[in-house]
């Protein structure tokens, strides 16, 4: 068995700059920039109604006739009903977030006035401040999650009655073709 004249130490620290190389060499991706959430949240949206409104011009231009020309009414009706649900979701989520933005922009100007104020006063005075700053922020910010909470709650029960009354149309359609059906 060949042995090594190094020592362990050596052995170490020459494992650790074989690693440290070998990272340096493995390319990774470069960061990425900053986007902007808002335009992030309309390719999502553009991406996910695109296929839908498709397949419902799809859905319309059919030809078809008797009982195929009903399910084809029902499916594009369907589709409709999916696409304006996406939409008021959507615009909920556009809404909680450009309200968490004016929220923060607030409470920044809000702590910036504070700490303006502070150097030339008293410490006592200053130490004063920053506490009611710090209970006036944290019951402030209990309220924006309370507001932002109910606003994306009003914005999913908006888009999930959309579909709750395509739902009830399907149920009456069904009702009318057993109805038809039973004569």
């Amino acid at each position: 068995m060949a042995t090594s004249s190094r020592t362990p130490a050596a052995k170490r620290t020459a494992a650790k700059k074989a690693g440290a190389t070998a990272g340096k060499t493995a390319s990774s991706p470069p960061p990425r920039a900053a986007a902007n959430p808002m335009e992030d949240m309309q390719k999502m949206q553009k991406a996910f109604s695109k296929p839908l409104q498709e397949m419902g011009e799809r859905l319309q231009s059919l030809n078809v006739s008797g009982a195929a020309s009903a399910i084809a009414a029902s499916g594009r009706k369907d589709l409709e009903a999916l696409i304006k649900a996406n939409q008021k979701s959507y615009q909920g989520l556009q809404a909680v977030v450009q309200r968490q933005t004016e929220m923060l922009r607030d409470s920044i100007t809000a702590w910036q006035g504070t700490v303006k104020s502070l150097p030339g006063s008293d410490p006592k005075e200053g130490i004063a401040k920053l506490d009611a700053m710090g209970r006036a922020a944290f019951k402030q910010a209990l309220d924006d999650i309370r507001e932002l909470a109910d606003m994306a709650a009003k914005s999913q029960a908006d888009a999930f009655e959309v579909v709750r009354g395509r739902i009830h149309d399907n149920v009456e359609e069904v009702r009318q073709l057993l109805g038809k059906k039973g004569r």
